[in-house]
């Protein structure tokens, strides 16, 4: 499928998606949002193997106990009431990374063990990397040069409470490093009335997470914006990744052709 040419055209292997936002930045709801929809519209759901949310292990000063419980609980919904609406995710389990740490880690375990040279596994880094490095510490060292972590941003590689990600690094896994996805994925809210007001009620849904980030009120710098920012790692991968040139700037016209071409033939 080609989409203002741009090729569905993953590489070869599983993908692994590790969030936060139970951090003080909400984008991870949209994010999301944006990141399972895209799965899903790209047949690619299935390769899918490990999601998990509130990825912050300390809470910051910058968000109140309230704030975070609140965050835990959108996350949620931002995972599961997408993952049912758009279909496709009944073999996944959303995990909570702080309330169900240890079930969390294991699950990314599972993922890296079964990692092989024909069947890599793609390890999306959209938050704090301590539960990466948490799950690979706990699997064979031998595993870990079939896994890749793909980052787009040094707020969260640095972000660590655990680890660092020279740490992540240190075990052997491939670093795939793209652009800062902010730059065309954190864009102004009328960008998305396509999606406010389109009459299919899923894609409203994603419209409506990403709402929800810009309307929270403990971080000032989502005012007005509407921010899938990492969702952007996941087109990267849809698109080829380093393996098949993939795009390295998401757009949110990419995202809108994907998700419309997805409804409309389906």
């Amino acid at each position: 499928m080609s989409i203002l040419g741009q090729t569905i055209n993953p590489p070869t292997g599983r993908i692994a998606v590790v969030a936060d936002g139970n951090s003080p930045d909400p984008d991870d709801l949209g994010g999301t949002a944006v990141t399972l929809a895209l799965l899903r519209a790209s047949g690619l759901q299935d390769r899918l193997v490990h999601y998990s949310h509130s990825c912050d292990l300390v809470r910051d000063d910058r968000i109140s106990k309230q704030a975070e419980k609140e965050r835990h609980y959108l996350m949620q919904v931002a995972c599961d009431m997408t993952a049912r609406r758009w279909g496709g995710f009944d073999h996944i389990t959303f995990y909570d990374a702080l309330w169900q740490k240890e079930e969390t880690i294991n699950d990314l375990a599972w993922a890296i063990n079964a990692s092989t040279a024909e069947d890599p596994l793609w390890i999306i880094e959209a938050g704090e990397p301590d539960i990466i490095g948490m799950a690979l510490k706990k699997t064979p060292k031998a595993k870990h040069k079939y896994v890749k972590v793909v980052t787009h941003h040094p707020a969260n590689d640095n972000a660590g409470d655990f680890y660092t990600w020279q740490h992540i690094l240190d075990f052997g896994v491939e670093e795939v490093r793209i652009p800062d996805q902010n730059i065309n994925l954190k864009v102004k809210l009328e960008e998305w009335d396509w999606a406010k007001n389109h009459k299919d009620p899923r894609v409203q849904l994603v419209w409506t997470m990403g709402k929800m980030a810009e309307v929270d009120d403990v971080v000032k710098f989502q005012k007005g914006k509407w921010d899938c920012s990492d969702a952007g790692m996941v087109l990267y991968w849809i698109t080829g990744a380093n393996v098949n040139n993939g795009l390295e700037a998401g757009s949110v016209s990419v995202v809108k052709s994907i998700l419309l071409d997805f409804i409309d033939n389906k």
